[in-house]
């Protein structure tokens, strides 16, 4: 039975869910969800004889929402990732991430190898630094249209997200799905229009994620979206704080998997990257993992396809990794 609790780490307190016994597990959320975007996943890999734990990001659901925005840098969030590992009285763990969790993952390898038995990443690939912030990069390629731009706008997708959560969640799962009719776009937003309005709402939700699924996911935002949103509100200085490390690759085994469905598997310059990553990633233990008619909530979508995965990844890897 997965069991909560609260931490203390890293000056801040985690809410996790936990389960099992035996090798550690970290499984790291993305935007904008909770611990429970991993519920499918305890099971099968409790029973393949892990220890399971997924927390709640900082500035997500139960876990505490710093006010400053700068406390949401990657160096911060990995060392949530480290604290955590260490608050459960574990030397090394398998890092796992999804969406925005999947750069917490790799860089917590990138930084700490010595933790890290194994990294997996959902979505997003692994992070090759760019010659300009991120930020600065969209501004120029989209006229400030992208959603990362459109996200750092201090308190106006907070705004939009927080007039009718439950709505703005409904439609958010369901555009970045893969149940959606259609070729892929680019995720641009009308700066006076907003994100939401040119979304579709859809009738009935995804038999993956059903009302019971919403109706937590919105209760998890009950504090409101900014904490989430601060973690885009850091890109530029992320690419800042990260140039001790430029050229530097994750040499921890690795696995890459995504949905062919998946939005972000489109940004700009993501294809080529991924048909690249088995000649630039070192601890890459298999091709990347591509799910088709998989859309961007991948361990939700095909929650028994990424728990093997997964499992046959861990058995894989060097224990003295």
């Amino acid at each position: 039975m997965i069991e909560h609790r609260v931490v203390h780490v890293n000056g801040i307190r985690l809410h996790i869910a936990e389960e099992g016994e035996g090798p550690l597990v970290v499984l790291l959320h993305g935007f904008p969800e909770s611990w429970r975007s991993w519920r499918h996943q305890f099971g099968p890999l409790v029973e393949a004889g892990y220890r399971v734990v997924a927390p709640d990001q900082r500035g997500y659901g139960r876990s505490d929402h710093p006010a400053d925005v700068a406390a949401y840098s990657i160096l911060h969030l990995v060392g949530d990732v480290v604290g955590l590992i260490r608050e459960l009285g574990e030397e090394k763990a398998y890092v796992v991430g999804h969406d925005w969790g999947a750069p917490v993952a790799w860089h917590t390898a990138l930084l700490r190898p010595d933790l890290v038995l194994g990294v997996a990443g959902l979505s997003v690939p692994p992070p090759f630094r760019g010659r300009q912030p991120p930020l600065v990069a969209m501004e120029k390629a989209f006229g400030g249209r992208f959603y990362w731009n459109y996200f750092n706008r201090p308190g106006v997708a907070d705004a939009e997200f927080g007039r009718d959560p439950r709505t703005a969640l409904r439609k958010f799962i369901y555009w970045a799905s893969g149940d959606v009719p259609g070729e892929i776009r680019q995720p641009l937003v009308d700066p006076e229009r907003g994100w939401l309005a040119a979304m579709p709402d859809p009738g009935t939700l995804p038999g993956w994620f059903t009302e019971s699924d919403l109706d937590a996911l919105t209760e998890s935002f009950s504090e409101g979206f900014t904490g989430a949103l601060d973690w885009y509100r850091n890109l530029d200085r992320n690419w800042e704080l990260t140039a001790p490390w430029a050229g530097a690759v994750v040499t921890s085994p690795a696995l890459y998997v995504y949905g062919d469905r998946d939005p972000v598997a489109a940004f700009p310059g993501t294809p080529e990257l991924i048909r690249k990553l088995p000649d630039r990633m070192p601890g890459l233990l298999r091709p990347p993992l591509e799910l088709t008619g998989c859309g961007h909530w991948t361990q939700q979508e095909r929650p028994a396809e990424v728990s093997a995965a997964l499992v046959d990844f861990f058995r894989s890897c060097p224990r003295g990794a």
